[in-house]
């Protein structure tokens, strides 16, 4: 399954390497946390949700509402 961190990276025209900077992690990491290669930590789950203005559940597929509570 595509994750959804990817698809709003994708959605948002950022490499992965600019999300990798934008919430101070290198892009190797940001790349294993996509690719589910490594777990996502609440902070960095805090960061991304803040990064593309949307809620938490919404990355974490418990909603498919992606509008900032």
């Amino acid at each position: 399954m595509k994750s959804r961190i990817r698809d709003l990276r994708e959605d948002n025209d950022l490499t992965q390497q600019q999300v990798a900077d934008a919430i101070g992690i290198t892009q190797r990491k940001y790349s294993y946390i996509e690719t589910e290669t490594q777990p996502l930590t609440a902070e960095l789950l805090c960061k991304l949700a803040d990064l593309y203005n949307t809620n938490i559940d919404f990355i974490l597929y418990r909603t498919n509402n992606a509008e900032r509570i």
